[in-house]
């Protein structure tokens, strides 16, 4: 599929990284009800976010206390931050962030890069070449109709790919519930493969020998900052 992810892959977690997934989104949950309600009918982010995590498997209490915590007038504020770093060869990655304390999380993702000898950039340094995306993933043997369908409700897809009975679209990330909500009408059971928003790279590049031993090593230790949420790279892991 190109730049976008490989659907085929594993999902299979480990518990360090189910808690990672868990943590995540409880702190997502959390801040999108603080800022926008905590009626998850009344919140279109939030009911987004819930069915996503729910989805993912995290627990309901998670998902509960999240929504409880942000019915209170105190708590943390957590903030999204990106940050952008080259990596081996030509590799380049987007890393976002939930944090609540921004010198702490820019002082962990600085020493990763360090460790393998590598920097972190400016705004604006890496994500040039990447597009800002919302992407959903599902199967469905009626690829005219759904074509169709969009055509009728006038969205701006900017990629409709079908292979082997797996849909994949891309919007701008301001359409994505319109998107949603005209696929779920005609598909009432929808089984998202992919339902993310993100950065996917204009172009990828290859990593052979050491130098994608150290982009695994930079991956594995940004992944065990508890801050972070998710990498986009352009490295190609297929």
């Amino acid at each position: 599929m190109g730049r976008f992810p490989n659907i085929a892959a594993s999902k299979a977690k480990t518990g360090a990284q189910k808690a990672k997934v868990y943590s995540s989104f409880a702190k997502e949950i959390y801040q999108t009800a603080k800022n926008g309600g905590t009626d998850v009918d009344g919140n279109l982010n939030l009911r987004r976010l819930v069915e996503k995590a729910k989805k993912e498997q995290v627990p309901n209490d998670i998902i509960n206390r999240a929504i409880e915590k942000a019915k209170g007038s105190s708590g943390e504020d957590y903030q999204m931050i990106l940050y952008e770093g080259f990596g081996p060869g030509s590799s380049t990655l987007i890393i976002k962030t939930m944090t609540d304390n921004v010198n702490r999380t820019v002082g962990e993702v600085r020493a990763a890069f360090n460790k393998i000898h590598k920097s972190l950039g400016v705004t604006n340094s890496v994500s040039y070449n990447y597009d800002y995306l919302s992407l959903v993933s599902f199967k469905y043997d009626n690829e005219d109709e759904v074509f169709n369908t969009l055509l009728e409700q006038e969205l701006d897809i900017k990629d409709f790919l079908n292979e082997d009975g797996i849909i994949t679209i891309s919007v701008n990330p301001n359409i994505q519930h319109k998107l949603k909500d005209a696929l779920e009408k005609i598909i009432t059971d929808i089984d998202y493969l992919i339902d993310e928003t993100g950065y996917y790279p204009k172009d990828k590049t290859n990593l052979v020998g050491e130098e994608m031993e150290e982009f695994q090593k930079l991956m594995h230790i940004l992944l065990e900052i508890e801050d972070v949420t998710n990498i986009y790279h352009n490295v190609n892991l297929d």
